[in-house]
């Protein structure tokens, strides 16, 4: 049953407070507590939010060069918040004392007061106006979300006074997928498990991961817009129920030299919106495929394969947004650092699963360049456009997939770092140009070459042991 106003206001009756949040650029949740009475008079129409939230770096610091959704010219104005009434769900773990229920929660999107139309950089607004391209054809996208992330025994005060040095891991060693490492920190681990049901987001999978204090997650696969949502708010709850037990879970794409990094691995696929079966699946096996791996994809699924890989190099600032997600995209550490695709091959960028290896039901593609820092609505936003393209131009695969053993390929070298990816991405007529529109481009690029400039001013750690004594 879909939420409605009536619907909405029954179950907040005995609530005196909710929570809002909407989020930003780098995938981060901006909100705040309001009350039960404030926010039954914006339920419908909305409410101002300092659009600096659009305006400012994950610090709070304003961005270098001034951009056109928020500046001090137009003096940080508000956008229009409005609330989805689908996102409703209760913060388990913040429980009322008046009621004895958790506190109510809703994700907002942004948008422009004037014309009412999503603002160019809103990641929920990015995503919901790419998913509009699959009504035509009569399509719905169905997404899964995997991420990694260490967990170190830090609280902020402890990670200020050491700023970053000798983190404590919760556990020591490489121990993936054990069953009793786990037992070491059982009321964490459980609790993020049983938190994330009462939140919905589900989880299909929950397990170390090989590294020091590394778990992995798989959510629940599903609806991509609702997956994006899921994806945001499953850091949340690792990040809340982490500072409860004295654990900062890190979800940074390379936290500690010399270990794997920390992947965000997402999976796609289409379906028929009547039906529900896997546009990407062939009923039969393809004779003659134009590669042995695609024998059971059909020309769509080929088609949007050949999209996603013909954007990639454009979209490697939404995939890898940060200076130090290029640290985690090198040769060893199964993360792929060329255009590349391959049946169940791991160290491809695009891992295809379908027959013979799995169901027809669950033919979908990996993408496993993405690191545990991106945005998933970007990230999501992206893929589906890109793969939408190579359907729209019924665009043909241009490298032939990695075979057994095969690490990079034949096919493009990725950028190797933030700054070459910015100015692939910015390239006049560029994938992702095309697929996003300028508008969003620019404003999402000049945040990247903000990282970029701070990077540049900075004094690293490396530097001062270096050369402090020796030049």
């Amino acid at each position: 049953m879909s939420a409605t106003v009536d619907s909405i206001t029954a179950q907040l009756q005995h609530d005196d407070k909710v929570k809002l949040a909407g989020i930003d650029a780098d995938g981060m949740l901006r909100g705040k507590i309001i009350s039960k009475k404030k926010f039954l008079s914006v339920l419908e129409s909305g409410f101002g939010f300092c659009s600096v939230v659009f305006g400012w770096d994950m610090h709070d610091r304003t961005y270098f060069q001034e951009l056109s959704v928020s500046n001090a010219e137009n003096g940080y104005r508000d956008i229009l918040a409005k609330i989805d009434l689908s996102s409703f769900r209760r913060i388990p773990w913040e429980e009322d004392r008046n009621t004895k229920q958790g506190i109510p929660f809703f994700l907002v999107s942004f948008f422009d007061p004037l014309t009412e139309e999503p603002i160019a950089p809103c990641p929920r607004g990015l995503l919901a106006t790419i998913a509009k391209r699959l009504q035509d054809p009569g399509w719905t996208a169905l997404a899964g979300a995997e991420y990694e992330f260490y967990n170190f025994r830090e609280t902020p005060n402890s990670l200020g006074a050491n700023k970053g040095h000798d983190l404590e891991h919760i556990t020591p060693g490489m121990f993936g997928y054990s069953i009793t490492r786990p037992v070491q920190n059982q009321e964490f681990y459980y609790g993020v498990f049983d938190a994330c049901k009462e939140f919905n987001v589900d989880l299909e999978g929950w397990h170390t991961e090989s590294g020091p204090g590394v778990y992995e997650a798989a959510l629940e696969y599903g609806p991509i817009t609702g997956m994006a949502d899921r994806a945001s708010l499953f850091k949340y709850v690792v990040k809340a129920l982490g500072s409860n037990h004295g654990i900062t879970p890190c979800f940074m794409a390379k936290p500690v030299e010399g270990l794997p990094g920390n992947s965000g691995h997402m999976h796609i696929s289409l379906a028929d919106a009547n039906t529900g079966a896997n546009i990407f699946a062939r009923s039969e096996m393809n004779p003659s495929p134009s590669f042995a791996d695609l024998a059971y994809v059909s020309d769509v699924g080929e088609y949007f394969l050949a999209g996603i890989l013909d954007g990639l190099p454009s979209i490697m600032p939404i995939l890898a947004p940060t200076i130090n997600s290029y640290k985690r995209l090198v040769k060893n550490f199964w993360a792929p650092v060329t255009v590349s695709w391959g049946l169940e091959h791991r160290a491809a960028s695009i891992r295809l699963i379908s027959p013979p290896t799995a169901t027809p039901k669950a033919t979908r593609f990996e993408i496993r360049s993405c690191g545990a820092d991106a945005n998933p609505h970007y990230v999501l936003a992206a893929i589906l456009g890109c793969g939408l393209r190579g359907v729209g131009k019924q665009l043909k695969l241009t490298v032939p997939p990695l075979g057994k053993g095969e690490e990079t390929g034949d096919g493009e070298r990725l950028a190797k770092n933030l700054g070459d990816a910015v100015s692939k991405m910015v390239e006049k007529g560029s994938v992702a140009r095309e697929v996003f529109g300028d508008v969003f481009v620019d404003h999402f690029a000049a945040t990247r070459m903000h990282e970029i400039r701070l990077w540049e001013q900075a004094v690293t750690d490396w530097e001062v042991k270096r050369y402090i004594e020796t030049v």
